[in-house]
């Protein structure tokens, strides 16, 4: 007999299988409605560049087929793992050019959300059990500041002030002129004094919400009547909270959390362009400005995934927190 919580994986995985080819359909019919075409650049601007040097170029690229044959054709090469070349710059294989930039942003997005959460349940849990208090209504107020501001005001406020003002920071780029002949040690230095205006946006803005959602979630666990017995029965306030309360608060964050995971890539787009770093987030914008359509599709993919396995983890999340979901059964 097939344990519940294989069949309910086994099942999920290939749910997961049929969403990420609608993903994929419409992620490659939208951006093919938009303006423009990867033969522009290299075209409009060259004089010397006719209608025939266009249609060659089309036909180079497989862009002169229907849209459905180009689906076929470049689905065919994710099935080996091949996401082609890049049409423009120097036509590098995609996943190379992913390849290089990908570290970065799961660093920088990694470090951030791990600071996010390392703050943001502490604030939650005693914004809950303290609610009306003083810390209750200070740590509101400031969460709320922080979520009303716009990660690139946040960037360009904390590049003025932290970075021109008082230059305690680096306001671009990821290392220094002279890196390449600094010590081991002084390139840590260099690199952590680089990103900690990034991942300090990452923070502030991601901190807010999950302060939030935790604090909301904590409060409705704390109402429950297991909860009212264990304070009845005389327990201490610190394993009424974390041993009874706290697991079952986190259900509703993990699927939060689960949520933010394509984030990783996807909202690293303005903050790195901003700062100049060298991450996945600036090789997207790069290619839709530049209607790379493999670039394109590559990062769209790569997010797909990222979706995907987050959605996984919630669940997986789901029935580690809670002991009904792995024997598989419920409260009805």
């Amino acid at each position: 007999m097939i344990p519940p919580l294989f069949k309910h994986v086994l099942v999920k995985i290939l749910w997961l299988g049929v969403v990420f080819l609608g993903i994929t359909v419409l992620s490659f019919w939208v951006i093919h409605l938009a303006p423009g075409s990867p033969t522009d650049l290299q075209t409009t601007l060259n004089p010397m560049a006719g209608e025939a040097a266009r249609e060659r170029l089309e036909q180079l690229y497989g862009l002169d087929k229907p849209i459905y044959i180009q689906y076929m054709n470049w689905l065919s090469r994710i099935v080996r793992c091949d996401f082609g070349r890049s049409m423009s710059g120097d036509h590098r294989p995609v996943w190379d050019k992913i390849r290089e930039r990908l570290p970065l942003t799961l660093s920088l997005n990694i470090i951030a959300l791990i600071l996010i959460l390392g703050i943001s349940i502490p604030i939650g849990v005693l914004s809950a059990y303290y609610q009306g208090g003083w810390f209750d209504r200070l740590t509101t107020v400031l969460v709320f500041i922080g979520f009303a501001m716009p990660g690139f005001w946040l960037a360009l406020l904390l590049m003025l002030l932290l970075g021109i003002a008082y230059p305690l920071f680096p306001i671009s780029g990821l290392t220094s002129l002279d890196f390449a002949s600094l010590s081991w040690w002084d390139k840590f230095l260099d690199l952590a004094r680089h990103l900690t205006l990034p991942i300090l946006v990452y923070t502030v803005t991601g901190l807010a919400g999950m302060s939030r959602f935790m604090r909301s979630s904590m409060l409705e666990v704390l109402r429950q009547d297991y909860i009212l017995t264990a304070r009845a029965k005389g327990l201490p306030a610190r394993t009424v909270i974390f041993r009874h309360g706290l697991r079952n608060a986190l259900l509703p964050v993990i699927t939060l959390l689960g949520l933010s995971v394509p984030g990783l890539i996807g909202g690293s787009v303005i903050i790195e362009s901003i700062f100049a770093l060298p991450g996945l987030g600036q090789l997207f914008y790069q290619g839709v400005m530049a209607r790379d359509y493999p670039l394109i599709m590559g990062n769209l993919v790569l997010g797909a995934v990222l979706t995907l396995a987050g959605n996984m983890l919630a669940d997986l999340g789901y029935s580690l927190a809670d002991p009904r979901i792995r024997s598989g059964k419920q409260d009805t």
